[in-house]
C-alpha cells in the first residue's frame, strides 16, 4: 500500500502576516439532536442549522470577542457555520462573509446521520495512525482512512484543504484580522497544523467548545514586534 503524507502547506512558513482566528460555530440542531451531519448535502436537504442555544451562544461569543469592525470572515457552507458567521459579522458590522468548502466539517463517511458517540471511534483510529506516524513506521491508506469501508476523511486530507486555505489567505491579504468559522474536527486538525504536530494527533489539542473564538499562532514563530 502506498504512505499516507500528511500535507501541512504551512509547515515551510515560519511567520504569518496576518492575525488568525478560529470558531467552532454555536449549538447546532445536528448538536441537539445527537447525530452526526458531515455531508453538505444532508445539510442542504434537512434543517441542521443553529439552535437557539447556538445563535446566542454565537452573539454572546461575537460581543466578547474584541474584534474590529474590518474583521474578514470565511465561513464553512454548511448552515450551522454560515449563520454563525452571520450573527458575527451583523455585530460587528463587518464585510459580507466569505463561503468556502475548505472549513467544511470532516466528512464521516458512513458514519453518517449515526449517534455522536461514533466519533470516539474515529478519534480512536486517528491516535493509531498517529503511533504509526511516531514510531516511524509506514502509515498505511487503510490505517489513515479510520474504520475499514467506512469512507472518513482523513486527518492528513482536511489538514490538507484548511492549511491551503491559509496559505491563499496570506497571498490575499496584509495585516488583517481574519476569522475562520468552521467545525469541531476541522478546527482540531487545524489547530494540530499550527503546533506543527501530526494531524492525527488533533485530539491532542484543547478542544473548541461551541461558539468558542480562539487565536491560532504558529509553534516557533517570533512574537509580534513593538513600534515605538
Amino acid at each position: 500500500m502506498v504512505a499516507s503524507r500528511a500535507m501541512n502547506q504551512l509547515s515551510g512558513v515560519a511567520r504569518l502576516t496576518n492575525t488568525y482566528r478560529v470558531m467552532r460555530h454555536g449549538q447546532s440542531k445536528a448538536n441537539e439532536a445527537g447525530v452526526i451531519v458531515s455531508r453538505i448535502e444532508t445539510d442542504r436537504h434537512g434543517d441542521w442549522g443553529l439552535s437557539e442555544l447556538g445563535r446566542r451562544q454565537a452573539l454572546t461569543a461575537a460581543e466578547g470577542s474584541g474584534l474590529p469592525a474590518d474583521t474578514v470572515i470565511w465561513s464553512s457552507d454548511f448552515s450551522r457555520a454560515r449563520e454563525t458567521a452571520e450573527i458575527v459579522r451583523a455585530h460587528l458590522g463587518a464585510p459580507e462573509v466569505i463561503l468556502t468548502d475548505a472549513l467544511r466539517e470532516r466528512c464521516f463517511g458512513d458514519l453518517e446521520g449515526s449517534g455522536v458517540a461514533n466519533y470516539a471511534r474515529v478519534w480512536t483510529a486517528d491516535q493509531a495512525v498517529a503511533g504509526e506516524a511516531a514510531a516511524g513506521g509506514t502509515v498505511t491508506n487503510q490505517a489513515a482512512a479510520g474504520p475499514t469501508g467506512s469512507g472518513i476523511e482523513p486527518a492528513a486530507a482536511v489538514l490538507d484543504r484548511a492549511s491551503a486555505l491559509i496559505a491563499d489567505l496570506e497571498r490575499r491579504y496584509a495585516g488583517r484580522d481574519i476569522l475562520l468559522v468552521s467545525h469541531g474536527d476541522t478546527l482540531q486538525i487545524l489547530q494540530a497544523g499550527f503546533l506543527r504536530l501530526d494531524p492525527s494527533s488533533h485530539r491532542r489539542v484543547p478542544h473548541l467548545e461551541t461558539a468558542e473564538i480562539r487565536e491560532l499562532r504558529l509553534a516557533g514563530e517570533p512574537p509580534p514586534r513593538v513600534v515605538g
